[in-house]
């Protein structure tokens, strides 16, 4: 890779033009899964795996708009603040945040999300995959568990695909060994990358941080 390359910005390019780019090619390269890893993907939720959803209080949502864009946003609150309707129906209540609604406006577009469900210390995960829409029905909004105020709307997910994942990513990545993780020394901070990417010269680091401090201080409003 040339620094020329590099320096027009066309480094992806570069990379892409001798990328795996067919099914067949990229199973080439890895050997057969084992069989059990595709015989536990079934299309609906167990109890095990409800009663997994009730231990959970965070899971990420991966969805993507109409052009393709991605996008993967976390979600947060008590657990069991995600319910299980029945065993393919599962509805994540709205909570303060933001306000950009890129996820929900990339549901009404594709009417698709992945959900990935975690339960701190535990290294395995829950995969869940399907169709979904935005619903402000009260009688819905009623039966959840509000994060903070009380839900404006709320995503519903129809279960197609359920896949318990294996421990072997949060396990490689140290996840709940405080002792492993990076020293905040190290890091940078929330303000430092958001004063960086706003690139606005009058603003100040300490200015984002009271900013940060009073946006956590009313997280439910």
């Amino acid at each position: 890779m040339t620094i020329a390359a590099r320096a027009s910005g066309s480094l992806f390019e570069s990379l892409r033009a001798d990328a795996v780019t067919s099914p067949d090619h990229l199973r080439q390269l890895y050997a057969q899964p084992n069989p059990n890893s595709l015989r536990k993907e079934i299309d609906r939720l167990t109890e095990e795996a409800r009663a997994l959803i009730g231990c959970s209080s965070l899971v990420f949502i991966g969805s993507a708009d109409i052009e393709g864009r991605t996008d993967v946003s976390p979600r947060g609150g008590p657990a069991g603040f995600v319910s299980v309707l029945d065993e393919q129906t599962v509805v994540i209540p709205d909570a303060t945040g933001n306000k950009r609604l890129d996820t929900m406006h990339n549901v009404l577009q594709t009417g698709r999300v992945g959900l990935l469900f975690l339960i701190p210390g535990r290294p395995d995960t829950l995969r869940v995959n399907g169709r979904a829409c935005v619903s402000a029905r009260p009688e819905l909004l009623d039966r959840l568990t509000p994060v903070g105020k009380p839900p404006v709307t709320a995503t519903v997910v129809q279960v197609e695909q359920v896949y318990p994942h294996c421990p072997k990513s949060l396990m490689r990545a140290n996840a709940w060994q405080p002792e492993r993780w990076s020293s905040a020394d190290a890091q940078p901070t929330s303000a430092e990358v958001t004063l960086a990417q706003l690139n606005m010269p009058d603003l100040t680091v300490a200015q984002i941080e009271d900013a940060e401090r009073e946006s956590l201080r009313l997280r439910y409003e």
